[in-house]
């Protein structure tokens, strides 16, 4: 299967400087597209497609308006033009909402090499339009034998370069196990397994919330458009960054470590978009991050041969006693602790993950 592997790299002021108007001419050319084709389809009802938005991209070349977009490595264009037409593709689909335009300032800054835009020799990457090769940092090795067939670059809001190669690899499935777990997510306790243990949330956000607040205080106090707000603003994104980077951190080894020990993995089906609409949880529901939690069982499981179920968002699990099967009508979110009538004494979050374990081992 394709696999990505991202590395940070430090770029020269030269390559710096090219990919930065690579990412100018990207982002240019997917909002002029989608400007188009947004007239085409509103006055004319016509959907354009990826050939004559393509041939769009030839003819502003040749204008003499945007000449710039030739200084650059025709491929990244190519491959925004893509990304555009597959957007269109999931609207029409009803998978997604229409394409929005690319802000400078809030969307993510990336250009994407196909194969033909990159030479890979020696373990060493040369970009299009680049003499040198990027200094890659290899926290860890490609897989033997791999060689890439995408890269894409991409610069954070903490201005931190970062490339991301896409390779074929063979991964082998785990060793089957007998044990099974349901995991009941939370807030204070990140998840809660029916073996009655719970992984802690670290809370990254909430401990560095401090040292954010005086950032973003400073920020505010800056005047707009100065170079002093400027390095304020980058002094924020670099606690965002740390704080993201250590959630990261935190899931991936609770993730990878519940795949491992387990064949069948029981979830509810969360849908944290709407629960974070409750401005009291919000906050502490996002640094939770379930959503993000879900989507790494997802591959983890499908990669190393485990069973994911997800079980209905609508199931009792909390309500619905492990024992009996009794079902309460009502189970406030201040009752941690509750007695059945059959005399089962339930942890609230630990009586949950069982009931999710066996619904989702009866679905699967």
């Amino acid at each position: 299967m394709k696999r990505a592997y991202k590395y940070r790299f430090y770029p020269t002021s030269e390559q710096a400087s090219e990919l930065a108007r690579t990412f100018g001419c990207v982002r240019f050319v997917y909002n002029k597209a989608l400007e188009e084709r947004t007239r085409a389809y509103t006055l004319e009802g016509k959907r354009v497609s990826y050939v004559e938005s393509s041939a769009m991209l030839t003819a502003w070349k040749r204008s003499g308006e945007f000449d710039f977009l030739s200084e650059v490595s025709s491929v990244p264009l190519q491959q925004a033009l893509r990304h555009l037409q597959a957007g269109f593709a999931n609207f029409f689909a009803k998978r997604a909402k229409y394409p929005t335009f690319k802000s400078k300032k809030k969307s993510k800054a990336s250009a994407e090499y196909t194969r033909s835009a990159f030479r890979w020799r020696d373990g060493r990457l040369t970009l299009a339009k680049m003499d040198t090769p990027l200094d890659i940092v290899w926290s860890r090795p490609l897989p033997e034998g791999a060689e890439p067939s995408t890269v894409t670059v991409s610069r954070d809001a903490a201005g931190r370069w970062f490339v991301s190669l896409l390779v074929e690899e063979k991964i082998s499935p785990l060793a089957p196990v007998e044990q099974s777990v349901g995991v009941d997510a939370g807030i204070t306790a990140l998840a809660t397994l029916s073996t009655g243990e719970k992984i802690v949330n670290p809370g990254h956000e909430r401990r560095d919330r401090r040292k954010l607040a005086k950032a973003q205080g400073a920020l505010a106090r800056k005047e707009k458009g100065s170079n002093n707000r400027a390095k304020a603003r980058l002094r924020v994104a670099k606690v965002y960054a740390r704080i993201t980077d250590r959630r990261r951190d935190h899931l991936h080894k609770v993730t990878t470590r519940l795949v491992r020990e387990n064949q069948v993995i029981a979830v509810e089906d969360l849908t944290v978009r709407n629960m974070v609409k409750n401005h009291s949880l919000a906050r502490a529901i996002s640094d939770a991050s379930w959503g993000e939690l879900r989507s790494m069982l997802e591959y983890k499981a499908q990669w190393y041969g485990r069973t994911l179920v997800a079980v209905d968002r609508w199931f009792p699990s909390s309500k619905l006693c492990s024992a009996c099967g009794a079902l309460r009508e009502k189970m406030p979110l201040n009752v941690r602790e509750w007695e059945c009538p059959c005399g089962a004494v339930h942890d609230r979050d630990v009586n949950a993950a069982e009931n999710v374990l066996a619904a989702g081992l009866a679905e699967s």
